[in-house]
């Protein structure tokens, strides 16, 4: 039976490890530095899809990927994913505590779903060929290869994801980075702090 929004989030309010927002994570390029790769996606008004090659999206439709988790429990997958980057000397960093959540039934009104967890093979064959963006692999059947990255709660939205900027809750990973971000508002004489819907420390939800 359907409910009102109001008691949906009365719901959520209720539990520790579901949100109403949907997150999306940065990292820096060659070029820019996550908060640089931030201010340039602000400044666009948008989030631009991966493909499958630089994103592990199944089809030929990119998309925008976000995770449907609690900020506590975003700090907590970036920290593992920096552990074991480190314990296993992999350079390249799938995202840092920089980014930004918007309302998930704002994201849902623009077309982002949760995606579908399944052997892709599996998948492809009951959704049609137009939803494999949706498709993310898992697989548990060899023991010493698991594919599982349902600790995300994936959501992905198809081709890029636009929005208008007072919908964004702007995430920093620590103070430098906030301060980081203020001064290149600053430099570049925008005021993107002051309409934005609010702003997080990420490691104030630690320490």
């Amino acid at each position: 039976m359907p409910y009102k929004r109001s008691d949906w989030m009365k719901r959520i309010s209720e539990r520790t490890d579901i949100s109403s927002q949907l997150v999306h994570l940065t990292r820096e390029t060659e070029e820019l530095s996550s908060i640089e790769v931030l201010y340039k996606i602000i400044s666009e008004g948008k989030l631009t899809g991966s493909s499958t090659k630089s994103g592990f999206i199944c089809g030929s439709t990119p998309a925008v990927c976000f995770q449907d988790t609690p900020l506590v429990s975003i700090c907590q997958n970036v920290y593992y994913e920096q552990k074991y980057n480190r314990a296993n000397k992999i350079e390249k960093h799938r995202y840092k505590a920089v980014g930004l959540s918007i309302a998930k039934d704002y994201a849902y009104h623009k077309k982002a779903r949760p995606v579908v967890y399944d052997k892709t093979e599996a998948a492809k064959k009951y959704l049609p060929k137009d939803e494999w963006w949706r498709i993310v692999n898992f697989d548990l059947s060899n023991k010493d290869a698991f594919i599982d990255w349902t600790h995300e709660r994936e959501w992905r939205a198809p081709g890029n994801f636009e929005f208008e900027i007072n919908h964004l809750t702007l995430l920093f990973v620590n103070q430098k980075a906030y301060k980081a971000f203020f001064e290149l508002c600053e430099k570049e004489n925008t005021d993107f702090l002051s309409q934005v819907n609010g702003i997080v420390v990420m490691s104030n939800l630690l320490y």
